[in-house]
């Protein structure tokens, strides 16, 4: 008797997904509990669990459709996966042999495996995912095991030319070009409906400061072998620019504040949240009471954050929340940008690379490692005046760490 394979609950107001990728074919054993699809939702990807042990049957659903909860996807049929196999299959090989050759299943297990950024990146670089050890969870493959494995492609010694590459070479002379059409996937549509609802319903400004990071640089310089030491992970900066904003949003509340209907919501907690590069687009996880952390906390939870974007493992409660944002874009080398805020939340930081500039100290010019801030918000809930003053409190916490220590 078959067993339906049903969208799971994803979360509070969430109705909908998409489906990603199938991780079982038809035909293959399936143990009770092990993840059959992965649906992507308007936040994270989710894996689908099979509800029983068996041998998958047939996708009701295909790659890309929409589903809502409850919906049935698939089934698993009874059996162990042998007397379900296709003749093609049965075929192949002797029964057997099969333990004698594990790298046909690996093969086939890696590639029901790759999610469909994972699988560009291997036709963009030409290597082969049977060859890649995963790193991600459960040992799938990442884009970034796939640019390693290309990079270690590339500096191997090269192998005898082949005749493949003369129809793109005739390509590239007769001067063909090529269009690719991806179907955009469930998180990049909804972080493009809230950006621009963003834009539509709130006032935006921003405002710019500088920031010196003299004082940050020395004492991470000093201090980092240590606190690595004790606490196991490293001393990067975004430890000091949370708890320097978590000290500067006490003092003007307005910019920790969200509007709701005609009332304004002041909270006298700092859920903060962070912008972290994932696979599949930008995601936003909360460090919640963020006030009440150390920085070495903080840099933890960021941490995990990350690691976890990585291989898709963030929960959607993890991404829920939230009363202020702070986008490091500096760490993909941006020089200064206009960030939009993440509705309902009234502001959000931009933090942008470091770079020697030169600056007047004492009436001398000097060379500094300067950092452009840029505080973007709701003019309907913070005035300027807030907004610079928040600035302003920030970049004394950074430029002058001891305050972060006494709370001035």
């Amino acid at each position: 008797m078959a067993t339906e394979i049903l969208v799971p609950v994803l979360g509070e107001s969430i109705t909908e997904a998409t489906l990603g990728e199938w991780l079982k074919k038809p035909g293959e054993a399936v143990a009770a509990d092990e993840p059959v699809a992965s649906l992507e939702t308007d936040k994270v990807s989710v894996e689908v669990p099979a509800p029983a042990a068996g041998v998958m049957g047939a996708h009701a659903v295909q790659v890309g459709d929409t589903v809502n909860v409850g919906a049935m996807i698939g089934t698993i049929e009874a059996g162990d996966g042998a007397a379900a196999a296709s003749p093609a299959k049965a075929d192949a090989a002797p029964a057997p042999a099969a333990p004698q050759a594990p790298s046909e299943p690996a093969q086939d297990v890696e590639a029901a495996a790759l999610s469909p950024s994972v699988r560009r990146a291997v036709l963009e670089h030409g290597v082969d995912p049977a060859t890649i050890r995963g790193t991600g969870k459960d040992g799938r493959i990442t884009k970034d095991d796939v640019l390693a494995a290309a990079s270690a492609k590339e500096d191997a010694p090269a192998a005898a030319p082949t005749p493949a590459p003369a129809p793109a070479a005739a390509m590239a002379a007769s001067g063909a070009r090529k269009e690719e059409r991806v179907r955009m996937t469930r998180l990049r549509q909804t972080v493009a409906k809230r950006l621009k609802d963003a834009q539509n319903t709130a006032a935006l400004l921003t405002t710019f400061n500088d920031v010196d990071m003299t004082a940050v640089i020395e004492a991470r310089a000093k201090y980092k072998d240590l606190f690595e030491k004790k606490h196991g992970v490293r001393l990067g900066f975004m430890g000091f620019f949370v708890k320097a904003a978590c000290m500067a949003l006490k003092d003007i509340p307005g910019v920790n504040a969200q509007i709701d209907g005609d009332e304004i919501v002041y909270h006298d907690y700092a859920d903060i949240s962070v912008a972290v590069s994932a696979p599949q687009g930008l995601v936003v996880p909360v460090i919640r009471d963020a006030d009440q952390m150390s920085v070495a906390q903080v840099e933890k939870t960021i941490g995990d954050f990350g690691k976890r974007a990585k291989d898709g493992s963030l929960k959607m409660e993890e991404m829920k929340g939230g009363t202020f944002t702070i986008s490091n874009g500096g760490v993909f080398g941006s020089l200064l940008s206009t960030p939009i805020i993440n509705p309902p939340q009234s502001a959000v930081l931009g933090l942008h690379r470091i770079e020697d500039r030169p600056v007047v100290r004492d009436g001398q010019i000097v060379i500094r490692p300067m950092m452009y801030l840029a505080l973007s918000y709701d003019h309907r809930l913070v005035d300027g005046r807030e907004a610079v003053t928040f600035l302003v409190a920030l970049k004394n916490a950074i430029e002058d760490p001891t305050r972060l220590l006494i709370d001035l």
